[in-house]
């Protein structure tokens, strides 16, 4: 491998040729050495919950190193030992009590211990590319690979300033969107995962050359022979219609709109409702439907261990994604399409980029939950249907190669068409 601290870079790389904003074409081969190159990824991130964002990093860490890659990550150090749908004791105290503007202030300063956490790492593994997951005030990565001539890409997974300011509260907002467009402006290549979030980015004056879509992706070997009839029987769901759902429970995420039909005659009685996870609202949907008298209608599985919710997901009849931000990638829609299952989600740009209505899926107005309801009554009626969608969405998963390991392999060829520009 070359020695990168050799080398020198100049400001605004990007790769030959003016890029499209949408997905890699997972049909096209990259370079013919692309295979071969195996790299030293130094790969960054400042996550300090284990949730849908952790199943993202490791099932991309996984398919790295599977591909032959040396991976070494920079974290906060908690991140290893917080348990799956956590997080870090001193985190949640730390937003509990303090202030949002000292909070905010402290995120700002914790690029100091990142910058010498990168420094340490990099003086012993020397890396031929970073690769850091975007977070708000984090512009630590930025800084460093331009301080020891390093290429960095910058996966984007959310507008994090709007979207803490829409969600979760903002003070330091000017200084938030500031710092959110000069990240994404610096970085060699910026990889969203959708290519509405891309739009963004290019309004935030990013060149479109530099914008890479890389979708989420599902690891295609967990989701091999499922066993419907034998995960309802361990679940205890045999001759049931199951209507399922996987993910962290948050009240944008529609499924009070799910326990409608259960109420509804119209419907089967055999109708069923999986949910598996856990979040913030999942009491006041416990406590709504023991109101309504569905707690025998409905299974809450709480979490699960990664390596059994396939079995979970294989019980589905019909899989659900009430709502969507309108700019996400979602995990669930992917280990959806895997496991063979009729999909009922928004009509939005994000989701079409993924699923056809009435090809791969049922797709439904957004907010529109009349038309959401609709949707559960043709399919718990129609077992053709649900069968004919869900082998459909099975196979373009495959067709289209929505894979970690595809991912892992189109990083590797964006560093083999970038590495000439930079290392000249």
């Amino acid at each position: 491998m070359h020695n990168i601290f050799k080398n020198q870079r100049s400001s605004g790389l990007c790769l030959p040729g003016k890029i499209r904003i949408s997905a890699v074409d997972p049909s096209t081969s990259g370079p013919p050495d692309s295979e071969s190159l195996k790299l030293r990824i130094l790969y960054h991130h400042r996550i300090g919950s284990k949730d849908g964002q952790a199943i993202h990093i490791e099932s991309l860490l996984t398919a790295l190193r599977q591909a032959g890659h040396e991976v070494c990550v920079v974290a906060p150090p908690s991140f290893d030992r917080v348990e799956f749908g956590s997080e870090a004791n001193w985190l949640a105290h730390l937003r509990r009590w303090l202030p949002r503007p000292a909070r905010e202030l402290m995120e700002v300063l914790y690029n100091v211990a990142i910058l010498w956490r990168l420094y340490r790492v990099t003086l012993r593994f020397r890396p031929d590319l970073i690769y850091e997951r975007y977070n708000l005030f984090t512009i630590a990565g930025i800084v460093f690979a331009r301080l020891y001539k390093l290429p960095i890409f910058l996966e984007v997974n959310a507008p994090l300033a709007a979207e803490r300011a829409a969600f979760g509260g903002l003070t330091l907002s000017r200084l938030a969107t500031w710092l959110e467009r000069i990240t994404w402006r610096a970085a060699d290549l910026v990889l969203p995962v959708s290519c509405v979030l891309a739009q963004v980015i290019r309004e935030a004056d990013v060149p479109s050359e530099r914008i890479i879509v890389i979708p989420n992706g599902i690891d295609e070997e967990s989701f091999r022979c499922l066993d419907q009839d034998k995960a309802k029987i361990e679940l205890g769901l045999s001759q049931k219609i199951v209507l399922g759902f996987i993910g962290f429970i948050r009240e944008w995420h529609g499924l009070r709109e799910v326990l409608e039909p259960l109420c509804d005659p119209r419907f089967p009685p055999e109708l069923h409702l999986l949910i598996v996870g856990d979040g913030p609202a999942l009491a006041s949907l416990r406590s709504d439907a023991e109101r309504l008298g569905l707690l025998s209608r409905i299974t809450f599985a709480g979490l699960v261990e990664r390596d059994v919710v396939t079995r979970y997901v294989s019980a589905f009849d019909i899989a659900l994604q009430p709502k969507a931000v309108r700019y996400a990638s979602p995990l669930k829609i992917f280990e959806y399409m895997a496991a063979g299952k009729a999909i009922i989600a928004p009509d939005q740009n994000n989701i079409r980029e993924i699923l056809t209505t009435g090809a791969t899926a049922w797709l439904f107005e957004p907010d529109n939950w009349a038309a959401f309801h609709e949707a559960v009554l043709a399919l718990s009626r129609d077992a053709p249907l649900r069968r004919r969608l869900g082998m459909a969405a099975r196979s373009m998963i495959i067709a289209r190669r929505y894979t970690w390991v595809e991912n892992a392999r189109r990083i590797a060829t964006l560093y083999g068409d970038l590495a000439p520009k930079v290392h000249r």
